[in-house]
């Protein structure tokens, strides 16, 4: 189909800024119903629009975000797992528990949603399941141990993901560079920003975009997209 003729479902965590507040207007443009998981209201006003208050890191919220979806929007066709927590700590000096933070929310949040909406696009035997994960997945680097691994770990439950439901179930990794959001500015702990790395930035549109991109191809499967600005090297 294309662009302007398009409808569907979908539910995207961490949807109130940046990167989920990109995708949830680009897919609202296009007439899709939108469901936005966060722990905070977006700042815009949409009727394609639903938010759900929920911390996916806490279970009983997924089960409430759950049936708040499914009375909102429907069962969606299309989970975009974007929500996420940033931290730099070397191992050796770190907080545990704010480690356990980041995972909670990185990979056990993913992993509960995954739970909770997969089974009913099974059921359906159609579905696409987007996973917004980094260019630090793989790539050690040092205070950044615990951020990577998260999503490291992240694209192996992708991956996984993908052998499990074929070939009924499409699953693509995104993996952004720098990109410019408040990440940096909501990291539980550490400090960095955009202008300090002094290689650019891309904007949470042009995630967006891949994301519609990966969503509307026909007939195949896109199952990683990398997107950086031109001169960042890692």
């Amino acid at each position: 189909m294309q662009a302007g003729n398009l409808s569907g479902n979908i539910l995207i965590t961490g949807g109130a800024n940046g990167i989920g507040y990109a995708v949830a207007k680009r897919f609202s443009k296009e007439n899709y119903k939108v469901a936005i998981a966060d722990i905070e209201k977006p700042q815009y006003e949409d009727e394609n629009i639903f938010f759900s208050k929920a911390d996916i890191s806490n279970p009983k919220d997924i089960d409430s975000l759950y049936d708040d979806v499914i009375n909102a929007i429907g069962h969606p066709e299309i989970l975009v797992l974007n929500a996420g927590r940033g931290i730099q700590e070397k191992l050796f000096e770190g907080d545990p528990e704010k480690w356990q933070k980041v995972i909670d929310t990185n990979l056990m949040g993913a992993l509960r949603c995954i739970r909770a909406f997969v089974p009913q696009m099974m059921e359906r035997q159609n579905g696409h399941v987007i996973v917004v994960s980094s260019v630090s997945a793989n790539q050690p680097h040092p205070s950044g141990g615990i951020y990577a691994a998260s999503k490291t770990a992240l694209e192996v439950i992708a991956e996984t993901l993908r052998l499990e439901t074929l070939p009924h179930i499409k699953v693509t990794v995104v993996s952004p560079g720098i990109t410019d959001t408040k990440f940096f500015e909501h990291q539980i702990s550490g400090y960095t920003s955009v202008a300090n790395l002094e290689m650019g930035s891309i904007a949470p549109e042009d995630i967006a975009e891949d994301i519609f991109y990966a969503v509307n191809q026909k007939g195949r499967s896109i199952n990683k997209i990398i997107t950086r600005p031109l001169k960042q090297s890692f």
